[in-house]
């Protein structure tokens, strides 16, 4: 069992507005929060977010560089995924593979990629 994962950010305002609402909408509630960060909590598992110190925004993240790729969330429902992408679009947030969408992944996989602010891709899976 997982128990947390934490991710620097860019840019902390950007990224609790981000996860704020995406978070909540699968069931994690705020967790913790202090200065340079916030975590999200869903039974025992939690992610946190920690601004990145300005010494070490020189270089910024890319999922394709050694390290995380993207993160990858179970839907309630392909109703649900159909609600997170259309809520995506209000935002203005774009839909990866948006040509493929909702099957980007193959004909038997029901799944909404896209990406918070600093581009870590984001994957919700339908059941």
């Amino acid at each position: 069992m997982l128990h947390h994962v934490e991710i620097y950010v860019s840019s902390l305002k950007k990224t609790t507005e981000f996860w704020g609402w995406f978070l909540s909408e699968l069931g994690y509630e705020r967790f913790q929060e202090w200065n340079a960060g916030i975590s999200y909590k869903y039974q025992d598992t939690y992610l946190v977010f920690v601004q990145t110190e300005e010494r070490f925004m020189d270089v910024p993240y890319h999922r394709c560089r050694t390290g995380l790729n993207h993160l990858a969330f179970h839907a309630k429902s392909k109703a649900q995924v159909d609600e997170i992408t259309l809520k995506l679009k209000e935002k203005e947030i774009p839909v990866l593979y948006e040509d493929k969408h909702p099957y980007a992944a193959g004909q038997d996989y029901y799944a909404l990629f896209f990406e918070d602010p600093d581009r870590i891709k984001v994957e919700l899976v339908a059941p």
